[in-house]
């Protein structure tokens, strides 16, 4: 079943025997009975409502494999579109991705053309096959400096948020180009506009005996940069998981992460799958009881 919402090739079904069909109907059905048996078992325990996914690891899969540039990062799209629909199966409302870093403009300039190309050519097929938006009944939204994308990519993504912007199943969230020191900075330029628009509104209004600053507050809160940075609404990630073994955060969701469960399982992101997605949510329930001291702690102390 899953498959066949990531990917539909008729030639191959048209090439297996009535008897190969049935076995693998037979197959998909226990698979997917097996799948609720354990998202059953899992489900007693605190569930993530949010994870963040850091999909390291595409290039190194293709060298590994020898297999030309940019293949690795179509077999990660295909995990990625598996991980949405697992997520979606164990009830988790909100996935965040790393995509595409500022940091990663500075590779060989034909890499990033070739990537460029790849997300647009993604971003019409999820336009065009909505398969698994519909089963989701998804919200797209690409967070990051989207004026620095290639046209062709910057519209069909600005078409796809658009076109998914009332939809109120899961919400999944790519983060291209994006950084998070970027987004911080952006907050708070947000934030000072704010505050020089209502200056000068009350500056304007002063002439019905309003002091000109008398209701601008001067101070700025952890609340008023919150509601300005590209994951107002949402709640902060409860799981980050970077692919590969690597352990850094590599500038993303540094605003966002401070009581997320880190997490560094070894295989690359194209070979990421059901398995461990489900040894994460474990460990994160180990933790979850540390987790939530800490945040009572910080409440205390604020």
């Amino acid at each position: 079943m899953l498959d066949s919402l990531i990917s539909h090739d008729p030639k191959m079904l048209n090439e297996k025997k009535p008897d190969e069909i049935i076995a693998t109907g037979v197959l998909e059905s226990l698979q997917n009975f097996l799948r609720k048996c354990v998202i059953a078992v899992l489900s007693y325990g605190p569930m993530p409502k949010h994870i963040a996914f850091i999909m390291d690891g595409n290039r190194r899969y293709a060298k590994s494999r020898s297999i030309k540039e940019g293949s690795g990062h179509r077999v990660g799209f295909s995990a990625l579109m598996a991980s949405l629909l697992y997520c979606h199966e164990m009830g988790v409302k909100y996935i965040t991705v790393y995509a595409f870093s500022i940091d990663n403009f500075k590779r060989d300039p034909t890499e990033v053309q070739t990537l460029m190309e790849l997300m647009e050519e993604k971003i019409n097929e999820l336009l065009e096959n909505r398969n698994v938006i519909n089963k989701l009944n998804c919200k797209i939204n690409f967070w990051g400096s989207l004026d620095m994308l290639t046209e062709p990519v910057r519209l069909a993504a600005q078409k796809l948020m658009a076109s998914t912007a009332q939809n109120t199943g899961l919400v999944f969230s790519v983060c291209m180009p994006y950084n998070s020191t970027s987004e911080i900075a952006n907050a708070v330029n947000k934030l000072c506009k704010e505050r020089r628009d209502m200056i000068q509104g009350q500056q304007a209004g002063s002439c019905n005996g309003l002091n000109a600053n008398g209701g601008t507050r001067s101070d700025i809160s952890v609340a008023d940069l919150d509601r300005h940075m590209y994951t107002a609404g949402c709640p902060d990630p409860d799981i980050v998981i970077r692919t590969s073994g690597e352990t850094r955060l590599s500038n993303f969701l540094l605003w966002q992460t401070t009581f997320s469960h880190l997490q560094n399982p070894n295989p690359l992101w194209p070979e990421f799958s059901w398995r461990h997605l489900v040894w994460g949510i474990l460990q994160y329930q180990r933790v979850y009881p540390y987790i939530e001291q800490n945040k009572t702690l910080a409440k205390k102390q604020l």
